[in-house]
């Protein structure tokens, strides 16, 4: 995460009403074609953190759906390296560009402020290249996983897990402080409030409501009830392991780094997003 949304006109700023927040959230986050232009303003990108759980659900649906049609045509595996290609190319790689930058300033073992300045180049360093490949193919052995166990498996596991790790980086906003006092993107959401961060576990609270009511309205078509009770397990788990994983490494991280950053918080999500596939198989294969 160490490049920031563009500054658009303030021409458009007006336009689009209350629906601003939620459209900058779906800007700044995904490459969901959403057209409209805003003034990323502080107070704007404060107001769009709440719906990052919204984005990182929307997210998770499109890569499940496309990863239902590939697995239709192809076996297992190839299909789920498509569906981890849609996965990246939906969040345009900026939090995947987060994990790398995180990995070549604290794998360096240097200073804090060199680990800091190492995480500033834009370069991608030997530990970055590392840490990405190897998270690709973790994620890409889960999906396998996941789809060999049939749909509502990888569904809850896709859907749900970009949620949580989303709302997670919301908290983190809130309860840590940024490493660059007043520069680059961490600053930006200077004001970020607690109540901001309610605002997220809401949403995300609410969205998995609807996923635990339609996987209800699923088990009334016949499902086993092993898979029934494994299904309420993970849903019910993935926030608890989210915030138990994600503390412990945010705790991590700022006793190295003396607070948090733009390129943390995505490393974070990219984190836990393997965290909570990883619970999935757990749950779902044993």
């Amino acid at each position: 995460m160490t490049n920031g949304p563009e500054h658009k006109a303030p021409s458009g700023a007006g336009k689009h009403g209350a629906l601003q927040p939620i459209l900058a959230a779906f800007q700044f986050l995904s490459r969901f074609p959403v057209r409209a232009e805003l003034d990323f303003t502080t107070d704007l990108l404060r107001r769009s953190i709440p719906y990052y759980p919204l984005v990182g659900a929307a997210i998770g649906a499109v890569v499940w759906a496309g990863g239902l049609l590939a697995d239709w045509l192809l076996p297992s595996y190839p299909a789920a390296i498509l569906s981890l290609l849609i996965w990246v190319g939906l969040t345009g790689g900026l939090h995947l560009d987060g994990w790398m930058d995180t990995a070549d300033g604290l794998l360096s073992y240097r200073s804090r402020d060199k680990m800091l300045e190492i995480m500033k180049d834009s370069r991608v360093g030997a530990m970055g290249v590392l840490a990405c490949v190897l998270l690709l193919m973790l994620k890409a052995s889960l999906l396998t996983s996941l789809f060999q166990g049939g749909l509502l498996t990888s569904g809850l596991a896709i859907w749900l897990a970009p949620l949580w790790s989303r709302w997670f980086m919301t908290w983190a906003m809130h309860r840590w402080p940024k490493a660059r006092q007043g520069e680059g993107l961490a600053a930006q959401f200077h004001g970020f409030s607690e109540r901001d961060a309610w605002g997220s576990t809401i949403m995300a609270v609410t969205i998995s409501v609807v996923v635990l009511l339609l996987t209800l309205l699923v088990s009334l078509g016949g499902m086993d009830e092993s898979a029934l009770l494994r299904s309420l397990l993970f849903i019910g788990l993935s926030p608890f392991i989210a915030w138990a994983a994600g503390t412990w490494a945010a705790r991590r991280i700022n006793a190295k780094l003396g607070g948090l950053t733009g390129d943390t918080y995505g490393a974070l999500g990219e984190g836990l997003e393997a965290v909570l596939l990883l619970l999935a198989v757990l749950i779902f294969s044993n």
